[in-house]
Formats: structure tokens, C-alpha cells, sequence
């Protein structure tokens, strides 16, 4: 299921260097729940699906001479980078071309906010250390945007991602998850919540708070299950699962396995979180 829905290409283990969190640092891409036009609606359901490779092929002839099309090309091949620990060379042949086409401050922007996650998911699948460009990428994206443009709650999130995951400072990712936070509440940006949601429900159950960590983890799997995110739902039916009690966990678990096996064992990261195969 995973790049392509014809790919034969092998999916390989890839854990986390952090394992402080419940659950693995994955992100949302850049543009998440598309709009009316059909490109869009087709590209989601692909997206949805980790179709990523055929997602990114209806982009592509678009892509050559439009800044837009081309940077969200490249963030969906960075995402399956995030989900698969794969296509490392793709992904940055698609920055390479987002870089080059964009043509003001909000593209130049977005283009190094998926440059720093690149950077960021290639250091935390421990495919390489790239930890410095990462920070480099996504402090040079904070000068880029302005507070207010649609793509700085992201690029909030990411930094939070950073925080925690890179720099092991909880506090600083607090509030850069409550600023993404809110930023995706005002852009109405449904994805973005649900992965906020979570990252602070894991933050809350780092610090022992279960009721808070229970709100969050089902408000990220409430809105993936409403938007039809299924390559996103094992792992928020995973990361619940630890902040509930016993019997509940177990159904939750069971049901991120049978989800997990039918996305062709993708994201990666959660086969070591999940029952085996009966």
C-alpha cells in the first residue's frame, strides 16, 4: 500500500532514535484535507491510503512550472519518507525542484519547512544524523513566514517535534504544539489538530496526566476517523490504547494490528507497539 498502490517496494524497519513519547514523531505535510477541485479529492484519497508515489504523480505535471504544485509534491514524498523510512532520494529531488520554483517569501517558506522535516525524519529513523540542517532549514522558515500566513502552525508543530524529539525539552514543545495549536484552529485545519491533539495528549501522559492524555489521544483519533485518514488511524488507536485502562487497550491494540497489516505494515515505526499477527 505504501508510495505506490502498484509498488512492490519493500518497506524496512526504521525505529525512532527518541522512544521517550507513547508513539513515534509523525507529521502532517503541507496543504493536509484538500478542497473541491478534483485533483485535490484525488490526491487526498491517496494521501489518506499512503498512496503516496501516485499521489505525487498526479501532481507532477503541474509541478514543473508551478511553485505550489511542485511544493506539494514534495511534501507528500516527504511524509512517506515519515511513514516508511523510504524514498529519501525522491523526496529530496522534489525539494530540489520546490526550492528552485519558489518565487516569494511564503513559497521559499514552505519549501525549507519541508527541507527541515526531511532533515528531521531522516535523524529520527535513524537513516542519518541530520539534526543541524534540520534546525537550519525550519529557523530559516520562521524568518521566512509571517506569523499569520496559513503554513506557520505547521511549521509551529514541527519545531515542537524538534523540542521534543531532538532536544529532549518538553516545555518548548508544549508551547510550540499550543501554538500550532490554535494556529490550525483558526485556519480550520482539521489533519494538523488531530496530530496537535496527540502530541500534547503524549506530552500529558509523560507527566502522569491520564485524563488529559485520554481527551487527547480520542479527540486526534475522533477527527482521522471522521476525515478518513486511514493511514494515520493504527497509530491513533496505538497511542490511546496507553492511556486507557487494561480491556480497552487490548481492543485498541488489536484493532491498530488489523489496520497496520492491511496498510502493508506501514507506518514502520508501530509494528514494535503492536500484538502479533494471529
Amino acid at each position: 500500500m505504501s508510495g505506490s498502490a502498484d509498488s512492490a517496494d519493500p518497506i524496512r524497519s526504521a525505529e525512532p532514535l527518541s522512544m521517550r513519547a507513547a508513539f513515534p514523531p509523525a507529521v502532517p505535510a503541507a496543504r493536509t484535507v484538500e478542497g473541491d477541485d478534483p485533483l485535490d479529492r484525488a490526491v487526498w484519497r491517496l494521501r489518506s491510503r499512503g498512496c503516496w508515489d501516485d499521489a505525487a504523480a498526479l501532481l507532477e505535471p503541474h509541478s514543473v512550472h508551478h511553485a505550489p504544485s511542485a511544493l506539494r509534491r514534495a511534501a507528500l514524498l516527504v511524509e512517506r519518507c515519515m511513514f516508511t523510512a523510504t524514498g529519501w532520494a525522491a523526496a529530496e529531488d522534489a525539494l530540489r525542484t520546490a526550492e528552485a520554483l519558489a518565487g516569494d517569501d511564503d513559497e521559499r517558506g514552505g519549501a525549507a519547512c519541508e527541507r527541515g522535516h526531511l532533515a528531521y525524519a531522516a535523524t529520527v529513523l535513524g537513516a542519518r544524523d541530520r539534526a543541524d540542517e534540520a534546525r537550519s532549514a525550519l529557523g530559516r522558515a520562521a524568518a521566512l513566514l509571517d506569523p499569520t500566513a496559513p503554513g506557520r502552525p505547521l511549521l509551529d508543530f514541527r519545531r515542537g517535534l524538534m523540542a521534543e524529539h531532538i532536544a529532549d525539552s518538553p516545555d518548548s514543545a508544549r508551547a510550540a504544539y499550543r501554538r500550532a495549536h490554535a494556529g490550525a484552529t483558526a485556519h480550520k485545519d482539521s489533519l494538523l489538530l488531530s496530530f496537535t491533539w496527540r502530541h500534547l495528549a503524549g506530552l500529558a501522559l509523560r507527566d502522569g496526566e491520564l485524563t488529559e492524555a485520554r481527551h487527547g489521544f480520542a479527540e486526534s483519533l475522533r477527527i482521522r476517523e471522521e476525515l478518513g485518514f486511514l493511514i494515520g488511524t493504527a497509530p491513533a488507536l496505538a497511542a490511546l490504547a496507553d492511556a486507557v485502562e487494561e480491556d480497552e487497550a487490548a481492543g485498541l491494540r488489536a484493532e491498530a494490528a488489523r489496520l497496520f497489516r492491511l496498510m502493508g505494515g506501514v507506518p514502520t515505526w508501530l509494528a514494535g507497539q503492536l500484538p502479533p499477527v494471529p
